[in-house]
């Protein structure tokens, strides 16, 4: 009789029918990897993982069709040690030896909340935004509890959104309670702490204001992209939403969630651009939103010692951006001195003489908005170039960050 690793095959050339791919696993579940092959007998089939060869015994085994059966998908508690890896099989026969694609096994897991929705006080007839934020292997399904119990969603004025955000528009006096996320995958189920919703009787005149705006979204092609815009104000104000090049939205595969988010199905290549989200009050004129994108980078410059060089770039946004330059941590002016001017609105720095000494000179770009009447939450990109003289060696890294946590935030 032949080992369970060993196939009788038949009188082919020796291919995979089936090979491994890649898979999330429970823990001290069964797990289960295909390794299926055709070919000329007696076939033998062995599986490694990174690299090394898996043992067979108790623990794993591979079955007659050279499946792979873990019979307890094992993480060591106490040390970083589990069956979690990148695998592969081979098969061989006397005619060669043939290796399976490489598949990534993960260990499922669901760790604690990284943040929590918070307590909020909101007049009635306004709008809240509650959040919070878990990160899971797979991504963990997210729903929220009120007073303890399974919220309804039933009621329009309550809008789920991806990665743990509920909106409440029209809010009533009913509104009011205990607020709780709850974050579910097949490893575990998780709840977040309990925030408070208070709806208040206070009916005073707002200006419009954006509690959320876009986010910066990469998709692939056929995917759904949700854009979150979400604004209060009294009376209640009217999101609408454009491009910034101009071009249309259009109409097919395009819908509003709620009060103003925009869900753009099955995206495609003429779906890519910069959308503007724009809040008013009725019978006024928008006050648009759109995060910032360069449009031109600094480009990487060699200078000797006492030679001269231009840096420049240029962004777009709604308000329009502004841009400032920081050498070292300080902020360039057109008095930071005789080697440094700044011209085209600050689009352009030239260094009349640059450094004479082998040193690391830091320039920082950062584009911000200024503040606007309608919005209260902003994004800005951070533009890193690393000048090294020494080794004429440029590094450039680009952060997205929230601009609560910009320290040349300006009010306009």
């Amino acid at each position: 009789q032949r080992p369970l690793h060993q196939l009788a095959g038949g009188a082919s050339e020796l291919a995979f029918l089936k090979e491994p791919s890649d898979v999330i696993a429970v823990r001290d579940r069964p797990l289960m990897l295909d390794c299926q092959v055709e070919g000329e007998g007696p076939i033998s089939v062995t599986w490694r993982r990174n690299g090394v060869a898996v043992p067979v015994g108790a623990r794993a085994s591979v079955l007659a069709n050279g499946t792979l059966l873990i019979e307890k998908f094992s993480k060591r508690r106490e040390s970083d040690e589990s069956d979690a890896g990148v695998y592969d099989c081979s098969a061989e026969n006397r005619d060669g030896r043939i290796v399976s694609r490489k598949a990534r096994v993960q260990l499922a897991s669901l760790p604690k909340f990284l943040t929590h929705p918070e307590s909020v006080a909101v007049d009635e007839g306004g709008v809240t935004r509650l959040t919070c934020q878990v990160n899971g292997i797979p991504e963990a399904s997210i729903t929220w509890e009120k007073n303890l119990s399974p919220l309804s969603t039933e009621d329009t004025r309550y809008t789920l959104l991806p990665h743990g955000v509920l909106q409440i528009s029209g809010l009533r006096r009913g509104d009011g309670g205990s607020f709780r996320c709850v974050a579910t995958n097949i490893a575990n189920i998780r709840y977040s702490r309990e925030a408070l919703l208070t709806v208040t009787g206070s009916r005073t005149y707002k200006e419009p204001v954006i509690l959320s705006g876009p986010r910066n979204l990469t998709i692939t092609v056929h995917e759904t992209a949700i854009l979150e815009c979400i604004a209060t104000g009294n009376p209640r104000p009217i999101v609408s939403w454009s491009r910034l090049d101009g071009r249309s939205i259009g109409v097919e595969g395009i819908q509003v969630l709620g009060t103003g988010n925009l869900m753009i199905s099955d995206a495609s290549l003429q779906h890519s651009g910069v959308y503007v989200c724009s809040a008013n009050r009725p019978g006024t004129r928008g006050r648009p939103w759109a995060p910032p994108e360069f449009l031109q980078w600094p480009q990487s410059v060699s200078r000797p010692p006492g030679g001269s060089a231009v840096l420049t770039c240029s962004a777009q946004g709604v308000p329009e951006p502004h841009i400032i330059w920081l050498k070292n941590g300080k902020i360039l002016s057109p008095g930071s001195g005789n080697n440094v001017k700044l011209t085209n609105n600050n689009t352009c720095v030239t260094l009349i003489s640059t450094p004479t000494l082998l040193c690391v000179t830091f320039y920082k770009s950062t584009l911000y908005i200024s503040q606007h009447k309608a919005n209260n939450r902003y994004c800005f990109i951070l533009l890193l170039i690393y000048i090294i003289y020494m080794f004429d060696i440029i590094i450039l890294h680009i952060v997205l960050q929230d601009s609560s946590h910009n320290p040349y935030h300006s009010r306009g």
